[in-house]
């Protein structure tokens, strides 16, 4: 994967000249920003939405996960698992800075002729693969390298999801009920209930397609997800008077509630003044100047165009409901299964207090 992405980030430099125009062209055409510290959990991406929301959301990943926690368990030591985890985040911090790297390159390129606005491409994640074609094509097996690059990361995640989900149904819903089972029918479960979820991993990457970027998709899906599983966990190791009714119910809570958010939010898209797109230029292109708007303004239609002005005013605390950033959807997640967890478990149990 850093071989894929050093061999687009390396061609790129030399394409413009070194990395000191990129970063210029970055700079002033509003790419970098660190230093926005907007409180309002509206505002798609901040620095509080990044550290705040980012936190639950990737401790969600690293903690809850099945597949991860399958990886810590397959150490002989808790001393290995540790280990791995602290090279896992050299490795991450390498991605994703070949990841901004490559995206401001791409900037820096594209700046005065945007391929989605153009039409060039039809959706925002064919972008790095149209650069890699457009500045490679002269060197015969680096657009090859870059697309084994993509799929090996994509495949590697899929694999180790689909062989979690497999096992936690084998173990967990089919053995405990099915004792009598042998170990061979056991591993033939096994393959067919990895066949199936991974004709339901195609399914969903079908619909994860409609629901614009594949990555703000992605960490919706984990925030929605793991945050209520984050929640679970949270309960279980932090509140230990919390009972098996409390943990369920604020389970069922958190998810009702993050999936709620979750999908009015693709129902009923943010409008641009919490997204804050940024300007795309095609005047540098052939051909007249197209409307580069028309992926903004279709969010807030769906709303008010059945309503009038009243009612629209009145759902204002809806609109903004669904307009709560994608990294916040694990946060609220995890609160609303710790505090639900916490209040039913008063109610229903009793609680020792060790002074």
């Amino acid at each position: 994967m850093v071989a894929g992405f050093s061999s687009v980030i390396i061609r790129a430099v030399v394409v413009q000249g070194g990395i000191g125009p990129i970063l210029n062209d970055s700079f002033y055409g509003d790419r970098l920003n660190f230093w926005d510290f907007n409180l309002s959990p509206l505002q798609r991406h901040s620095f509080w939405t990044i550290v705040v929301g980012g936190t639950f959301t990737w401790t969600g990943i690293y903690g809850v996960n099945q597949s991860q926690v399958q990886r810590y368990i397959a150490c002989k030591t808790r001393f290995q698992a540790k280990m791995s985890l602290y090279v896992n985040l050299v490795g991450l911090w390498a991605i994703l800075s070949c990841a901004v790297l490559s995206g401001l390159a791409m900037y820096s390129i594209y700046k005065d002729c945007d391929p989605w606005s153009a039409k060039f491409v039809s959706a925002p994640d064919q972008l790095m693969p149209y650069l890699s074609l457009d500045i490679l094509r002269d060197y015969p097996g680096l657009p090859g390298l870059f697309v084994a690059c993509a799929y090996s990361g994509t495949l590697s995640t899929v694999s180790s999801s689909i062989n979690a989900l497999a096992a936690v149904t084998v173990e967990d819903l089919v053995k405990p009920f099915y004792k009598s089972l042998s170990e061979t029918k056991l591993s033939w479960i096994s393959k067919g209930t990895s066949l199936l979820y991974g004709a339901i991993c195609i399914a969903m990457a079908g619909l994860a397609s409609l629901m614009g970027g594949l990555l703000q998709a992605a960490l919706s899906i984990f925030g929605m997800v793991g945050g209520p599983l984050l929640g679970l966990f949270s309960l279980g190791i932090l509140f230990p008077f919390t009972n098996s009714i409390g943990a369920l119910t604020g389970l069922l809570s958190g998810f009702a509630i993050s999936l709620w958010v979750g999908i009015g939010s693709q129902l009923y898209p943010p409008l641009p003044i919490r997204t804050l797109p940024k300007f795309l230029s095609t005047e540098g292109c052939n051909f007249s100047t197209v409307d580069t708007n028309w992926t903004l303004t279709t969010a807030l239609p769906a709303v008010t165009g059945i309503l009038s002005e009243t009612q629209a005013e009145d759902l204002t605390w809806l609109i903004n409901w669904y307009s709560l950033s994608y990294l916040y959807f694990s946060t609220i997640g995890t609160i609303v299964a710790v505090v639900v967890g916490i209040t039913v478990s008063l109610l229903t149990g009793k609680v020792f207090v060790t002074v």
